[in-house]
């Protein structure tokens, strides 16, 4: 989980950083992403499970335990920094296309209006 992070999810999250300026490229984007995010997510959820059961480990003391404890932070902190920042992707695609479906609809509703008034 941790290789495909830094190989694979780290490179595709920058990818979809500049949204584009139209409607169509934006939602080209958002399926884009929405394919990605099946695939990091369920990432997410594995590496999870893998940290829920590195957990019993905690309270065991041993000196070969110890040296894995530090490792074990550094997997499960870049793994919340993943998932949050997907979670912040998501939410930014998702916000930024609503956003401009909304122009899009005030934009088409002026038309009408100007469309009307000039008859």
């Amino acid at each position: 989980v941790s290789s495909w992070i830094k190989n694979v999810g780290r490179r595709r999250l920058r990818e979809t950083c500049n949204l584009d300026d139209s409607l169509e490229m934006l939602l080209q984007t958002q399926k884009q992403f929405r394919e990605f995010d099946l695939v990091a997510s369920e990432y997410c959820r594995r590496g999870q499970e893998a940290l829920k059961k590195m957990d019993r480990w905690e309270d065991f003391s041993s000196v070969d335990v110890d040296s894995y404890r530090g490792k074990l932070q550094s997997h499960r902190d870049q793994l919340e920094e993943f998932c949050t920042q997907l979670d912040e992707h998501r939410h930014r695609i998702c916000e930024t296309v609503r956003l401009y479906e909304f122009f899009d609809k005030v934009r088409g509703g002026s038309c009408c209006t100007q469309e009307a008034v000039k008859t």
